[in-house]
C-alpha cells in the first residue's frame, strides 16, 4: 500500500524517513493539540528527531513489522496512522491514529483505518486488529465504534501522558477469532 485515496483530496501514503521536515513540520503545527494523546508529539523537537521516529518504523516495516503512513489533505500533511504493532506470524496487529484539529470532522482517520484494517485482514491474512484509547480520548473511541470494534475492557492506569490514564481497549476479530 504506497497511496491510497481515502475522501475528496485526501489520501493516505507511506510516511518514510525522506518526509522528514514535512512530519516536523505537522508536528509543529499540531504538536499541542496531540500532546495530551501521543507522546511523540513533545518528543520530536527538530527534524532529525522526526528522521529517527521514521526510519524506526521503516526498519521494522522492512522486517514485516509495524509500519506508519501520512494522511494528506490538499497536498498538506493533516495526520496520519499507523500499525503500532503487526505481528505476521501470530495474525495479530494494533492501530493507532492521529490529525490535525483543522481536518477534523471529515471522516479521514475512520476511513484510512477501515482501509488498513480491510489491508490487514483481507491481504495479510490477520485474525486480530486491536485498537487502544485513553478514556478520556473521545474522538479515538469514536473511530473504533464507528469502525464496528467491540469493547473488550479497560486496562487500569496503563498509559502515562504527564498523568496515568486508564486505556480502553477495542477490536476487530475475524469469524474465526
Amino acid at each position: 500500500m504506497l497511496s491510497h485515496p481515502v475522501a475528496e483530496g485526501a489520501e493516505l501514503r507511506a510516511l518514510e524517513p525522506w518526509r522528514a521536515e514535512e512530519f516536523y513540520e505537522f508536528v509543529v503545527r499540531s504538536g499541542s493539540h496531540l500532546a495530551p494523546w501521543m507522546p511523540w508529539a513533545t518528543d520530536i523537537d527538530d527534524v532529525a528527531k522526526a528522521a529517527l521516529w521514521l526510519q524506526g518504523y521503516a526498519d521494522d516495516q522492512a522486517r514485516d513489522g509495524r509500519r506508519v503512513y501520512g494522511i494528506w489533505l490538499d497536498g498538506l500533511l493533516v495526520g496520519g496512522a499507523g500499525f503500532a504493532t503487526f505481528d505476521a506470524r501470530t495474525g495479530n496487529c494494533s492501530l493507532g491514529a492521529w490529525l490535525a484539529p483543522e481536518a477534523r470532522g471529515r471522516g479521514l482517520v475512520t476511513r484510512a483505518v477501515r482501509l488498513m484494517t480491510e489491508w490487514a485482514f483481507d491481504t495479510r491474512g490477520m485474525s486480530r486488529v486491536e485498537w487502544s484509547a485513553a478514556t478520556g480520548n473521545i474522538r479515538s473511541i469514536a473511530v473504533a465504534k464507528r469502525l464496528g470494534m467491540e469493547r473488550e475492557g479497560v486496562l487500569r492506569s496503563a498509559l502515562t501522558l504527564g498523568i496515568r490514564h486508564d486505556v480502553e481497549v477495542w477490536s476487530l476479530v475475524t469469524d474465526g477469532g
